[in-house]
C-alpha cells in the first residue's frame, strides 16, 4: 500500500467523500476534524478525477479543519462542506459552504460567528435540499480547551441552505459542545444526534418527525466529544445506530441502551466507519490501531497489517551495531524501536519493531555508551528506563519532595541526555530536574518556571468561562484509557 497524498499541501485529512455519480471522483477535506492538543491543520478541499492518482485544490484554504463533504446526488456540481475553522484562534473560513460549480466558487450558506464553525451535516435522501447541520463553538489555547458555547446547535434547511431554522424542541439549551448527526436511510424522518452539553444536557437524542421535536433517548455521551462524535445509521434497521468512541458501541433500540463492539484482538479509539449496505454483518472500523474488518457483525475482526499508518511524535537513533536502530514515541501505539537496515530478504517487517513502553510515546533516547539502555516516555512525564538486554523496565519519573506541591507535567514532556556524561539526563515539568545516575535519583535544578497566574481568569473567545464550562481543559481520555487497560489503580 502507498499514500496518494504525500505531495500536496497537507498530510492531515479530516474526511474523504466519493461522488455518488462517479466512482473515480474523490474529494478530500484536509485538517483533522477534532480539537486535540496535537491536532494538525489543513489547507482546504481537494478533488481527484482519476480515483486518487492526482488531486487539485479547489478552495477553502483558510478552513483549516474540515469535518464533512456532501455531494448532491441529483447534481454532482453541488457540494457542501462543513468547516470547523481554526482551532487556536477566531476567523478563517468556518461554517457550512456550498458550491454549484464543482468548487470554482464557494458561498457561505451557514455562518454563525468568528468562533463557531460547522462540525457535521447530513442530507435527506428523499430531498437533498433538506439539510441538518451542527454548529460547533470551540477554542484551544496552551492552557485550556473550551469545547462548547451558546452558539452550538442543530440547524435545518429545506431549501438547499438558503435559509435555516435553529432546532430547539427537546434539545439542550445553554452551552452546547460538539454534536454528531446521522439520518436513517430506512426512514429519513428519523435523525439521531449525540450531543455534549452543560447542565446534564449531554446525551443521545432522536427525532422521528424531521427535527420538529427531539427526545433524549439516554445519557450516553462520548468519553471525549471533541475527539469522536460521529454516528452511523444501519442501512436496514431504523433503530440500529453505531457510535464511534474509545470503546465503540451499537444501539438496537434507537439509543435507549448501548452495547460495546468487541475489541478482541483490536485496538481501541475508533474514528472511521463503513458498513456494507448489502450485508450489514460486514463492516470496517478505522482507528488508532489501523483498519479492522469484520464479516460476522463484530464477533471477530481482521487487522489490515499492510497499511503504514503509524504516527511518530518523536524520532531518534542509537549507536547499535552492525546497523543503528531507529526509535521514537508513536500516537497511542507505544514507544517503539526497530532496525535501520536488515539482511533479511523481505526487508524490515512489523515483527522487527519492539515495543518499549505503552501509551502515547514521545522521546525515546539511549545511553550513548550503551544502546541497550533506553529512556522513553508516555504522556504527562511517564518516564521509564528500559534495559533491552535484561528486560528490566523501571519507572524513573521524578516525584515530589516532602511538603512540595505536585509537579505540573506537559502532555509531551521535554527530555534530553547529556553529551558530557553518559549517565546524566534532564527532564522538565514546571521545574527542571537532573539525574546523574540514569534516573535512580533526581535533583531539582530550577525554581518553578511558570508565571504563577490563574489560568481560569484568562479570557477565551472574549470572555472568562466558568470552571464548569463544556469540556473545559478536556478530560484526559488517554490517561484514563491507559489506566483502564493496564489496571493502574494509582491513576
Amino acid at each position: 500500500m502507498e499514500s496518494n497524498f504525500d505531495n500536496y499541501g497537507s498530510h492531515s485529512i479530516g474526511c474523504v467523500t466519493l461522488d455518488p455519480n462517479n466512482q473515480h471522483v474523490v474529494y478530500v477535506g484536509t485538517g483533522e476534524n477534532n480539537s486535540q492538543r496535537s491536532v494538525s491543520w489543513g489547507d482546504g478541499v481537494y478533488r481527484s478525477e482519476d480515483g486518487g492518482k492526482s488531486f487539485t485544490n479547489i478552495g477553502l484554504k483558510k478552513s483549516e479543519h474540515i469535518a464533512k463533504v456532501l455531494i448532491d446526488p441529483r447534481d454532482s456540481k453541488v457540494i457542501y462542506v462543513a468547516a470547523q475553522g481554526p482551532l487556536w484562534g477566531p476567523g478563517g473560513q468556518r461554517g457550512l459552504y456550498k458550491t454549484t460549480n464543482y468548487g470554482t466558487t464557494w458561498d457561505s450558506v451557514l455562518y454563525i460567528s468568528p468562533n463557531t464553525g460547522v462540525t457535521d451535516v447530513v442530507m435527506d435522501p428523499r430531498n437533498p435540499d433538506v439539510l441538518y447541520a451542527a454548529s460547533y463553538q470551540r477554542r484551544r489555547h496552551v492552557w485550556t480547551l473550551i469545547n462548547g458555547g451558546p452558539e452550538g446547535a442543530i440547524h435545518k434547511s429545506t431549501d438547499g441552505g438558503k435559509t435555516w431554522n435553529k432546532l430547539t424542541s427537546g434539545l439542550p439549551s445553554g452551552d452546547v459542545g460538539r454534536i454528531g448527526l446521522a439520518i436513517s436511510q430506512v426512514n429519513p424522518d428519523y435523525v439521531y444526534a449525540v450531543v455534549e452539553a452543560a447542565n446534564d444536557g449531554s446525551g443521545f437524542y432522536r427525532t422521528t418527525n424531521r427535527g420538529a421535536s427531539w427526545e433524549k433517548m439516554s445519557d450516553y455521551k462520548n468519553v471525549s466529544a471533541q475527539y469522536y462524535s460521529e454516528i452511523f445509521c444501519d442501512p436496514i434497521d431504523v433503530n440500529k445506530v453505531y457510535i464511534l468512541d474509545t470503546f465503540s458501541s451499537i444501539t438496537t433500540n434507537g439509543g435507549k441502551t448501548f452495547n460495546r463492539i468487541s475489541t478482541k484482538a483490536r485496538h481501541v479509539d475508533d474514528h472511521a466507519f463503513w458498513i456494507n449496505p448489502k450485508n450489514t454483518k460486514h463492516y470496517m472500523i478505522g482507528g488508532d490501531g489501523g483498519i479492522y474488518v469484520t464479516y460476522d457483525a463484530g464477533q471477530n475482526f481482521k487487522w489490515k497489517e499492510n497499511l503504514p499508518t503509524l504516527q511518530f511524535y518523536r524520532v531518534s537513533v542509537d549507536n547499535f551495531e552492525p546497523f543503528y536502530r531507529v526509535m521514537g514515541g508513536t500516537q497511542d501505539n507505544n514507544s517503539m524501536i526497530g532496525p535501520s537496515q536488515t539482511i533479511n530478504d523481505e526487508g524490515i517487517v512489523n515483527a522487527d519493531w519492539v515495543p518499549l513502553v505503552g501509551g502515547d510515546g514521545y522521546e525515546a533516547l539511549t545511553d550513548p555508551s550503551n544502546p541497550n539502555i533506553i529512556y522513553c516516555e508516555w504522556q504527562h512525564g511517564g518516564l521509564t528506563r528500559y534495559d533491552m538486554q535484561s528486560g528490566e523496565q523501571l519507572s524513573i519519573k521524578p516525584q515530589e519532595r516532602k511538603d512540595e506541591a505536585p509537579y505540573r507535567w506537559n502532555w509531551d514532556t521535554p527530555l534530553i541526555t547529556s553529551p558530557h556524561s553518559n549517565t546524566r539526563i534532564y527532564i522538565a515539568a514546571n521545574k527542571v530536574f537532573r539525574s546523574d545516575d540514569r534516573g535512580d535519583t533526581w535533583q531539582v535544578i530550577s525554581d518553578d518556571l511558570t508565571r504563577q497566574v490563574d489560568r481560569n481568569k484568562f479570557k477565551v473567545m472574549d470572555k472568562v468561562w466558568s470552571v464548569d464550562a463544556v469540556a473545559k481543559k478536556c478530560f484526559n481520555i488517554f490517561l484514563w484509557k491507559y489506566c483502564f487497560v493496564n489496571r493502574v489503580s494509582a491513576c
